[in-house]
């Protein structure tokens, strides 16, 4: 095992670092701005920011609904409730907030909320730049429910439906998505590998009042019918459906150290494959230091290192409050911070 876990890292290594053979086994169209749902491609939890997104492979708490729904029916204890926010890029509001319940040998069931908000601005137009008097606004909101369940002791599969929907001013788009994961702990110093894919489901098209136009077929006020009520012809996106695989492992633990690596490789239907890589050094399982970096391999990403802290405090026997912080650098586009707050009971 050990010699099969070295063939695997030496042949991942030789192969990003040849540009040609690795151009020739992964495309280089990007195919950026074909989906819709872009706010389903951010990802929660300021543990997961400040190891650089490498969480597929670790997913051992509730924030695992989005990365891989597997990893919740490992999760200790019988439940958990989370909140994270972040002022995103262009002072964009992101939440996201999920609970889960552990149902003994049935399984574990869980919930999200997710929530992308921009701010009312005044409507602009070339005849009056400082607005006509009316506003709009801009929102992506996906509520989900979803299932995990351990089949062995080493391996747990878990699914999460979605219902989604985008807005901006009065028209909006709605569908429906899968995300299905595994979970398998190898018998190789309890390494991990995990894997997820997320938003198989519907194309989306927008809908609504501002599509909506009067129209004269011959364009003469004084002939034939007028103000004939039709709209425009809105086409249809599919969703950013995204294959993911992760590996973690705790190369070195002790009564107080602990310290955990992981990385993971994506494969979008609308960008080109990169990895991702983090680790995460624990005191205690009281005090955590965190660092990543985002995008490995992704030509012109504006994504790069990033930092993180947590604390982990156990008011008694049984209660844990987790307080999560992370911040991402994204170059030009400045830079993103996470803050979280969790409950396991």
């Amino acid at each position: 095992m050990r010699k099969f876990f070295l063939l695997i890292t030496v042949s991942v290594f030789i192969l990003f670092s040849n540009n040609k053979l690795y151009s020739q086994l992964f495309r280089n169209i990007t195919k950026v701005g074909t989906t819709a749902g872009q706010f389903l491609k951010i990802g929660p939890g300021a543990r997961a920011l400040g190891m650089g997104g490498t969480y597929v492979g670790i997913s051992d708490d509730i924030y695992a609904a989005y990365y891989n729904p597997a990893g919740i029916a490992i999760s200790k204890g019988n439940g958990q409730v989370t909140f994270n926010h972040s002022q995103w890029l262009a002072d964009v509001n992101y939440d996201f907030a999920a609970a889960s319940l552990n149902m003994e040998s049935l399984g574990t069931l869980f919930m999200t909320v997710t929530s992308l908000r921009v701010s009312e601005e005044k409507v602009r137009t070339f005849d009056y730049p400082e607005g006509n008097g009316q506003f709009w606004d801009a929102g992506s909101v996906s509520f989900g429910v979803g299932f995990a369940r351990s089949l062995t002791d080493r391996f747990s599969i878990g699914f999460h439906a979605k219902y989604i929907q985008e807005s901006i001013w009065s028209s909006s788009a709605s569908g429906f998505a899968l995300d299905v994961g595994t979970y398998y702990v190898t018998p190789f110093n309890d390494l991990v590998i995990g894997a997820s894919v997320t938003n198989f489901g519907t194309k989306m098209r927008l809908d609504g009042r501002d599509i909506q136009i009067n129209f004269d077929p011959d364009d003469d006020p004084f002939t034939g019918p007028n103000n004939i009520p039709s709209k425009y012809e809105m086409d249809q996106y599919d969703l950013p459906l995204t294959f993911r695989i992760g590996f973690s492992m705790d190369v070195v633990k002790t009564r107080y150290i602990r310290i955990k690596t992981a990385f993971d490789a994506t494969h979008p239907n609308d960008n080109v494959e990169y990895l991702n890589a983090g680790i995460e050094l624990a005191y205690d399982e009281l005090l955590f230091i965190r660092g990543g970096y985002k995008s490995l391999f992704l030509a012109d990403s504006e994504q790069s290192f990033t930092l993180g802290a947590g604390l982990n405090f156990e008011m008694k026997s049984g209660l844990n409050i987790k307080v999560n912080y992370a911040y991402g650098d994204y170059g030009r586009l400045k830079y993103i911070q996470y803050f979280d707050v969790g409950i396991a009971f």
